[in-house]
């Protein structure tokens, strides 16, 4: 593991600079050399450097001007390296396929996960993202009270990899993280032009997440429509909504619209 002396950005990221660590993001990532790989928070490059050397297109995305001097200087004779000066909440991601592998800012957790699994998840293939460990947790919990991981549960296996020790960053975080891995799914069964109105649906039987499944989807189906969906998909009915899992609420979601008129719909 090398420590190399580096400006500590203010921002609060926490730099990668466990050569091992890198090297299990990368491979966890199950890249080819056709792939768009997305560093988001490149800092020093440290991650990107990496990717470059195995023949990887890289999008390194970095905000802080200090470090952006570092890694332009770092990359001027890399071709296969594309620098974005900008904070990734207002990067634009073209519209073409593309993978992570990434030590991200923290702060910004919700937001990036957000932005790949669902506003470009008809583009976003998976990959690799080093993160605090408790929001990976949160990805990978039981029990699930926030819509959007249930969303991001129908269209990605998500796995843990391993938690990292603060002394793989410098400088060292007082949390502990953890390097996960997101593959896409083949077919989910829902696609693109009907993902808000997924979203809208998970947000209306996870409102009150402490109710029966039961309960929730009285709401939207007739009590015979429960029962045939129930036998049919096997849902435990008197299980709490946040211990139904993404896939039997995605099969519900389809039942709806083909069994419920669309004025009958949960929406914004």
């Amino acid at each position: 593991m090398r420590k190399n002396k580096i400006p500590v950005r203010l921002t609060g990221q926490h730099f990668t600079i466990d050569v091992t660590l890198i090297e299990d993001s990368i491979k966890t990532a199950n890249l080819t050399t056709n792939d768009v790989v997305l560093d988001i928070g490149a800092g020093t490059g440290f991650i990107t450097l990496y990717l470059a050397q195995k023949r990887i297109n890289v999008v390194a995305i970095e905000n802080d001007q200090l470090l952006l001097r570092i890694l332009k200087r770092k990359f001027a004779k890399k071709t296969n390296v594309k620098i974005i000066a900008i904070d990734f909440r207002n990067y634009k991601i073209p519209y073409d396929s593309f993978k992570t592998v990434s030590n991200i800012p923290y702060a910004i957790t919700s937001h990036i996960l957000k932005s790949l699994m669902f506003d470009h998840m008809e583009h976003f293939m998976g990959g690799s993202l080093i993160l605090q460990l408790e929001s990976a947790q949160k990805l990978l919990s039981k029990s699930v009270y926030n819509p959007y991981v249930v969303f991001y549960r129908t269209f990605y296996d998500i796995t843990l990899v391993h938690e990292i020790g603060p002394l793989s960053f410098l400088p060292p975080p007082r949390v502990k993280s953890a390097l996960i891995r997101i593959e896409k799914k083949v077919n989910p069964g829902i696609y693109g032009r009907i993902k808000e109105k997924y979203l809208d649906f998970l947000l209306f039987v996870l409102k009150s997440p402490g109710l029966p499944a039961r309960t929730a989807l009285k709401k939207i189906f007739r009590k015979k429509q429960i029962r045939e969906i129930a036998k049919k998909y096997k849902i435990p009915l008197n299980s709490q909504v946040i211990l139904v899992s993404a896939s039997l609420w995605s099969a519900c979601f389809l039942e709806m619209l083909e069994k419920v008129p669309d004025n009958f719909h949960p929406g914004r």
